[in-house]
């Protein structure tokens, strides 16, 4: 579509270039690139974290930090006004009418003392001078294009009552409420399940061809690329090197950067492994349930059932993935097989020892033997202590001498591809793929009997994403260690996963071995959430010469 597109482009970004602070790693965010946005065209930004994508993107916004970021050459045309040259008063009147932004993590976007409606109003309000009722009228009507329930009581609900593809609606017409004529994706799904993400590729596109809008799409998600851009621009340390058609930069790369990034997605059919082991179960669960229940002073007691009757199984040398959508139970029943939460009801076997019913004070000689990974490697570790001190933590709380738990966290750096000799750095001095790695680490220094990992590479970049599922496997069958691997990302799960759990409101609707499952889903809903995976159809890596 995009490129038989002769109308005149929304936006057009000349030869910009954005300096960085003094002593930084390099002296541009972004250097010398150029690009444009048609209407109704969507343009996809792609690239690793540090790649200048965002930087890009808040240029155009005029959302640039003051005294850290400058556009020091270029030109950021909308509708052919430059914003470089735009006052801070002009850019508050372009944001919402001509340009809008939806950012990746609504929850923090939105005003948690704020109803929903009063947020969408708060951009009429301030842009138009409609009255109240209209405005009321206008507010309903975008809710009922981005597909909201019920907007007479959406309306009048707070950002924490809604799901997390719900708040994403809700940032969806704030955006689109005024017409702007460029909208700004900023990895608007990336914290998405598969059939959220689904739903909401679908609305951005019908809704920019509705209203005639161009898209600037930011991800790192080469199946959302292949679901729904016209044009794709590939970054690498803040220039654009290469921009093309969808067809021409996935199928017929020309940068070898390219060809790497695309190379590293991975596939939707499922890796030929070992097969399923036949040693003895690490970990068992019989009739695992997990109730939450609230009540109080003129409120009826409300029961969810977080996990419901799950019965699973990992041997050593085995690795078990979980999957299903946000809310089906994944990370409810990870952190009742590692008592973090004590489970209602059911039996948790580590080896032959049900720890399901243990008290604190028999339950700590346990806790070695089950490590977690966590999602987000920054939260997990202490940013105020040298990654050695956060590795051998563990170690030395079980009686460990010092000398030897930092011999063995030397023995892991190595082991986990880093350098032995960073121990005494802080988390901050590395990237997100580095600080995955020290967890896996700290991890590995208990020497556990069981590994979960909890969307333990949801957050990376595709390229760092291979590296850490490669590391994983590797440890996997070097120290013959069961896995655990929470996912939602189906094309992950296809290359590590050796059986796989469909999970969905709290149960275990089909399980099996993954090549099984991946060929020939029996259940309904798994069949659904395969067909949801963006870019499904797309065979990446086998390039066109």
């Amino acid at each position: 579509m995009s490129a038989e597109n002769s109308e005149e482009p929304v936006l057009q970004v000349r030869g910009l270039s954005v300096e960085l602070p003094k002593g930084t790693d390099r002296t541009y965010a972004v250097e010398e690139i150029s690009y444009e946005v048609r209407p109704r065209e969507i343009v996809c930004l792609v690239g690793e974290s540090g790649s200048g994508k965002s930087v890009s993107a808040f240029s155009v916004m005029g959302l640039l930090p003051e005294g850290q970021l400058t556009a020091v050459a270029g030109e950021v045309l909308l509708q052919g006004e430059n914003i470089l040259e735009a006052s801070e008063e002009r850019l508050r009147a372009l944001r919402c009418t001509r340009m809008s932004m939806i950012f990746q993590e609504p929850m923090t976007a939105l005003n948690p003392v704020m109803t929903c409606g009063d947020q969408i109003d708060e951009v009429l309000d301030y842009h138009t001078d409609m009255g109240q009722a209209e405005r009321r009228a206008k507010i309903l009507d975008i809710m009922e294009q981005v597909r909201l329930p019920d907007p007479e009581k959406m309306i009048d609900a707070y950002p924490h009552q809604l799901s997390g593809g719900q708040r994403q609606r809700i940032m969806i017409a704030m955006a689109l409420v005024l017409d702007p004529v460029l909208l700004i994706a900023d990895e608007p799904t990336t914290a998405l399940d598969v059939t959220t993400q689904a739903q909401i590729l679908k609305l951005i596109k019908e809704l920019q061809t509705d209203h005639g809008t161009g898209v600037l799409f930011i991800t790192h998600d080469f199946g959302v690329v292949a679901e729904i851009a016209d044009r794709v621009a590939v970054m690498q340390w803040g220039r654009i090197v290469e921009f093309g058609t969808r067809e021409d930069v996935l199928s017929r790369p020309r940068e070898a950067y390219t060809q790497m990034l695309i190379s590293s997605v991975p596939s939707m059919t499922p890796r030929k492994r070992g097969g399923v082991t036949d040693a003895k179960p690490v970990l068992r669960t019989r009739d695992l349930n997990m109730v939450y229940g609230s009540s109080g002073f003129l409120r009826r007691d409300r029961k969810v059932h977080a996990a419901k009757d799950v019965s699973i199984e990992v041997r050593r040398g085995e690795t078990l993935g979980v999957v299903g959508e946000s809310g089906s139970g994944k990370s409810t029943v990870a952190r009742c097989i590692a008592r973090l939460i004590d489970p209602t009801s059911g039996e948790i076997f580590i080896d032959d020892d049900d720890i399901a019913r243990l008290g604190v004070g028999k339950l700590r000689s346990h806790r070695r033997r089950t490590q977690i990974i966590f999602q987000d490697p920054y939260r997990s570790l202490n940013p105020r202590r040298r990654i050695g001190d956060s590795i051998i933590e563990g170690p030395t709380n079980y009686g460990t001498s010092v000398a030897e738990a930092f011999e063995r966290a030397r023995e892991l750096m190595a082991l986990v591809n880093l350098d032995p000799n960073s121990l005494d750095r802080y988390p901050h001095q590395f990237s997100g793929g580095q600080r995955q790695r020290i967890c896996i680490a700290r991890a590995l220094a208990m020497e556990p009997e069981l590994l979960i990992a909890d969307e333990a590479v949801s957050a990376l970049d595709v390229s760092v994403q291979a590296q850490v599922l490669e590391l994983l496997d590797d440890i996997r069958e070097k120290l013959d260690l069961a896995m655990l691997f929470i996912t939602h990302d189906l094309r992950v799960a296809a290359q590590v996963c050796d059986r796989l759990a469909v999970m969905s409101k709290g149960e275990v609707v089909e399980y099996g071995p993954a090549g099984e499952i991946f060929n020939n889903p029996q259940h309904e809903y798994t069949r659904e959430l395969f067909a949801a995976a963006p870019g499904r159809d797309w065979e990446f890596g086998k390039f066109v010469a």
